[in-house]
């Protein structure tokens, strides 16, 4: 079937109107009608090439939401009308360790993730979101409630969750203190989570500009980090750090924030490799590791904490036409805090 999308065609990054094709449904299949979608910034490196060779033409978007359109007879889950939402991913094996533990990014035979990638069959390449229509497996089809602003639940699906996994699995809850590197798309919703989870969050940044949009977003504490008395003022205090930058940068001097037996979380991805000292994972057996987005069962959770908590994102809803100004702006760090392109009418 034939869909209206957005793709780059080359490393220059540049977003152009294109049509492509999306495979029959199948029996298992839900067709979705795309009606929002967010601007990741794993769009803008991925489209660059900056994480690895790009397969073009690449059209990016892995916040989809929508409404379904039609579903095949073997799906049960869904119904045409209902609110839908698809993330990072599109496929797995299902029968591996980590999917049969509702880890599907970590499949041990292929993760197939929404853009950028090949089906289970190694040769058929993925196409994301910024088109008209999607089809998907039901399996990873997920749930919206009612009446939710259906454009400001859009980056729920990478940024959501991408912040949501590390803050649960690390237990935050009332009487945590937890700190944010970074206020952008993935850092806005670190905050309101971490918040709506009732811990004490406090944020570093290198602009001063955004202390009243952190405190505003649920932050008690904001901290300059181009002053090192900052580290200073914060020395030992946190329970959890998730850091969201994707800019390379010396991660030891957050070390020193956490208290011992803290740990510091990376979500977000520099190009290049960052900087760590071992004295400061060594001092106060601390701890340096990682997420990756979150299995489906993880993700419809967080969608249903966000919609009992009231926790969206805050967007610029843009049209496609605007694709490559929104690039130019996120690269620079202007937006509060998440492009969604409003793809209705692409």
């Amino acid at each position: 079937m034939e869909s209206k999308c957005m793709a780059a065609f080359s490393a220059d990054g540049i977003i152009k109107h294109h049509t492509i094709q999306r495979r029959d449904p199948k029996s298992d299949d839900v067709v979705i009608k795309i009606e929002f979608c967010g601007v990741c910034h794993s769009d803008i490196h991925t489209v660059k090439s900056e994480w690895g060779p790009t397969m073009y033409p690449c059209v990016p978007g892995h916040e989809i939401v929508g409404h379904v359109v039609a579903v095949g007879k073997k799906v049960k889950r869904f119904k045409v009308g209902e609110a839908v939402g698809v993330g990072c991913m599109v496929d797995s094996c299902g029968k591996c360790a980590s999917c049969k533990n509702h880890e599907e990014q970590f499949c041990e035979r292929k993760t197939v993730f929404t853009y950028n990638s090949t089906e289970l069959d190694y040769k058929t390449q993925t196409y994301g979101g910024y088109a008209s229509s999607l089809v998907v497996k039901d399996k990873f089809v997920l749930k919206i409630k009612k009446n939710l602003p259906l454009e400001k639940v859009a980056p729920l699906l990478c940024a959501g969750i991408t912040t949501y996994s590390p803050l649960k699995r690390f237990k935050v809850s009332k009487g945590k203190k937890v700190g944010v590197v970074g206020l952008g798309g993935l850092g806005h919703m670190a905050v309101k989570i971490a918040k709506a989870m009732g811990a004490e969050v406090t944020v570093f940044s290198t602009s001063s500009g955004k202390e009243s949009d952190a405190k505003r977003l649920g932050a008690k504490h904001f901290l300059m980090t181009k002053d090192p008395q900052a580290f200073l003022t914060a020395a030992g205090k946190l329970d959890l750090i998730i850091s969201t930058v994707s800019v390379q940068h010396d991660m030891t001097p957050y070390l020193s924030t956490l208290k011992k037996g803290g740990t510091l979380v990376l979500v977000g991805v520099a190009p290049e490799p960052n900087h760590v000292h071992a004295f400061g994972v060594i001092g106060g057996r601390k701890s340096l590791t990682g997420s990756l987005i979150g299995g489906l069962k993880e993700t419809q959770e967080m969608l249903d904490f966000c919609a009992k908590k009231k926790v969206f994102s805050d967007i610029e809803l843009i049209q496609p036409s605007q694709i490559n100004e929104a690039y130019s702006r996120t690269i620079k760090g202007d937006v509060k805090y998440r492009f969604v392109v409003d793809l209705k009418s692409i």
